[in-house]
């Protein structure tokens, strides 16, 4: 399973990005696929937002209303769309994907998820800056 982000750059406060995360080389009917993203200075990976096996998508509650999640119905293609962007989500976001239960979404991007995650893209740098 091969992913690979795009989308990231540079934009002001209160602007916008759309992110997208191209899968290809396996089946993935049964893989929850799950961004995260990690600011300057951290290591621990944050969960963003995950879809699950289902379809169903589930956005990290501190970044709801601004941050939403989509794809197309071979789940190819994820996008992050991220409106209305702060210097506080200034971040390399990464997609991941792991084997995962019906209806496991939520669990993707709980604190400490990301060890549990079978797959990596390289990520894509979003900088938010005036």
């Amino acid at each position: 399973l091969r992913l690979e982000e795009s989308g990231g750059g540079l934009v002001q406060p209160g602007g916008s990005l759309r992110l997208s995360c191209t899968i290809s080389g396996s089946t993935i009917s049964t893989y929850c696929l799950t961004w995260y993203r990690v600011p300057p200075g951290q290591e621990e990976r944050e969960g963003v937002a995950s879809m699950d096996t289902d379809g169903r998508t589930t956005v990290a509650d501190s970044l709801e209303g601004r941050f939403s999640l989509s794809g197309d119905n071979a789940k190819t293609t994820l996008h992050l769309q991220m409106n209305n962007l702060q210097p506080e989500d200034t971040a390399i976001y990464y997609c991941a994907a792991r084997r995962c239960p019906a209806r496991s979404g939520f669990l993707q991007i709980r604190p400490g998820a990301y060890r549990t995650q079978e797959y990596w893209g390289k990520g894509t740098l979003v900088s938010i800056s005036s």
